[in-house]
């Protein structure tokens, strides 16, 4: 059973910076798809970022210029940041991190989610 591991949420001021990092617990094959969605309360989830096997990215229209996704470029390896800028309070929402591999079919894997609050 891969687990996927989110960390750095927590509490920043408005205006603020936070870097998430999103790690496996083992090596998945054939990844297509790394990224970040976020859901806030009352609300469903919503795709942030997202960056292929190709190194093209995806933003969510709200969160461009501001945050920017990366990832590890070893093989298999899953290690995907988002570092996010200039937060503002509409920004906060438990953050959840995402894995897409694809051999015979799609397979999907998510993380628990990291807290990220933004105090105005």
């Amino acid at each position: 059973q891969v687990r996927l591991v989110e960390s750095g949420g927590g509490l920043v001021e408005a205006g603020g910076s936070l870097r998430l990092s999103c790690a496996a617990s083992r090596v998945i094959e054939n990844i297509r798809a790394m990224g970040w969605y976020r859901q806030a309360p009352g609300k469903q989830r919503e795709l942030v970022a997202l960056i292929n096997s190709g190194g093209t990215t995806t933003y969510q229209d709200s969160v461009k210029g501001r945050f920017t996704i990366s990832r590890d470029n070893a093989k298999n390896t899953v290690t995907v940041y988002l570092q996010m800028n200039s937060l503002k309070p509409e920004d906060a929402a438990v953050y959840i991190c995402y894995v897409g591999s694809y051999q015979t079919s799609w397979v999907n894997y998510w993380g628990q989610g990291t807290q990220v609050t933004v105090s105005s």
